[in-house]
């Protein structure tokens, strides 16, 4: 589990494409900050998505991308010397910062406007019409990770499958959005808490509806 606070923006130094028998693997350099406690098998969010650490050593360490992620994420699409914005999973003792972030990517949205505001930049994010599914799940004033960064949602617009964050002056040198231009891709994942509500209510409904039926039967109550 992440909290959306990125630590880190490591770069890409190596790519390894992935074979019959082997995962797409990268390597991220200038990492040392965040490898002193690491251990392999460690999980570190890289733009967003829980990638297992395969190796390190005091400066870098190599992840590997399985299909599943090169589907759901634009991490395979990468280029070496690319930035990443980076987390390492969220210790017990530490501040809960941001919000409840899984490192399981939903969706990649394109970049559709960035606009100054003052000091901050106000980003308008759209998805594809195959993502269209998870707008239920973006709501204003709501939680959302764009490339593992922890956002407030500022607004939306369903008609056009598209969303609004505002990035404050601190965050637009922590994080590589800044560095992003309309178009280019960014990884989404919509608040869990909002999944599980809504991926559980019509489970719920169907149950709630069998056990009344069930026992309208039972009661010869049930018309056939």
């Amino acid at each position: 589990m992440f909290t959306g606070l990125v630590e880190h923006v490591a770069t890409i130094t190596h790519i390894e494409p992935a074979s019959s028998t082997t995962e797409h693997i990268i390597t991220l350099g200038n990492a040392a900050s965040i490898l002193g406690d690491c251990n392999i098998g460690d999980s570190i969010a890289c733009n967003g998505a829980c990638l297992t650490v395969l190796s390190f050593d005091a400066d870098s360490f190599k992840v590997g991308l399985a299909p599943e992620t090169l589907t759901r994420t634009y991490l395979g699409n990468l280029p070496v010397g690319a930035g990443v914005n980076c987390e390492r999973a969220m210790a017990a003792h530490t501040r809960f910062g941001g919000h409840v972030v899984q490192g399981h990517v939903d969706a990649v949205a394109t970049i559709k406007e960035v606009k100054p505001d003052g000091a901050s930049l106000r980003y308008t994010f759209q998805f594809p019409e195959s993502a269209a599914h998870q707008m239920p799940y973006i709501v204003e004033k709501g939680f959302v990770t764009v490339d593992g960064a922890s956002l407030t949602i500022t607004q939306v617009d369903d008609s056009d499958l598209s969303f609004g964050i505002m990035l404050i002056a601190h965050s637009q040198s922590k994080l590589t959005l800044t560095n992003k231009k309309v178009g280019d891709p960014v990884n989404i994942e919509v608040d869990c808490v909002g999944k599980y509500i809504l991926g559980s209510e019509s489970r719920i409904a169907g149950l709630v509806e069998r056990v009344v039926d069930r026992r309208l039967a039972e009661l010869g109550l049930l018309k056939k």
